[in-house]
């Protein structure tokens, strides 16, 4: 599909675009709030600046999608692939991301406060000053993840892999939940 007859589309009235191949396709600084796109093939995509506060992206592929700065507040990527995106400077609080592939992602500066991410795969990720305040990463991985600078006040990092991680300076934050 085509960014033209996708805004047009949506304009109209129109969210369930599931199982779309919008693959390479540019919406940088859209809003599509709301929007369905379970299981949609969005690889290599930019959505930059884009809004999709409220969206569905159950199971999407996002491999090595531009996702800087964008607001997805409360959104629904359970199980997606976001692996390589890039997502510094998002706004993905309130997010759920359970089980979502992040491994290699950026997300540097990203505001992923009282997100959901229970087994998430965020090996390798850049989470340097990421804001995970409240955040549920009950059994994720982060083997390998810098969390340098990250805040994370109340995080629950409960049974969560943190082999080889790159954690905040002992004392510059809060004491995570992790039992």
């Amino acid at each position: 599909m085509q960014r033209d007859e996708l805004l047009r589309r949506y304009a109209a009235g129109e969210r369930d675009f599931s199982n779309v191949d919008l693959s390479k396709i540019s919406l940088a600084g859209t809003k599509l709030s709301g929007i369905n796109l379970i299981r949609a093939d969005l690889s290599h995509a930019v959505l930059r600046a884009a809004n999709l506060c409220g969206a569905f992206l159950v199971m999407a592929q996002l491999p090595a999608a531009d996702l800087r700065e964008m607001t997805a507040i409360v959104a629904n990527f359970s199980g997606a692939n976001l692996s390589g995106a890039n997502l510094n400077g998002a706004n993905l609080s309130e997010a759920v991301l359970t089980g979502t592939r992040l491994d290699n992602a950026e997300l540097s500066s990203a505001n992923l406060q009282g997100a959901i991410l229970a087994g998430a795969n965020l090996s390798a990720a850049n989470l340097c000053g990421t804001d995970l305040q409240g955040a549920n990463l009950y059994g994720a991985d982060l083997q390998g993840a810098n969390l340098s600078q990250a805040n994370l006040l109340g995080t629950n990092l409960r049974e969560a892999n943190l082999a080889g991680a790159r954690l905040p300076a002992e004392g510059a934050i809060s004491t995570p939940v992790a039992h």
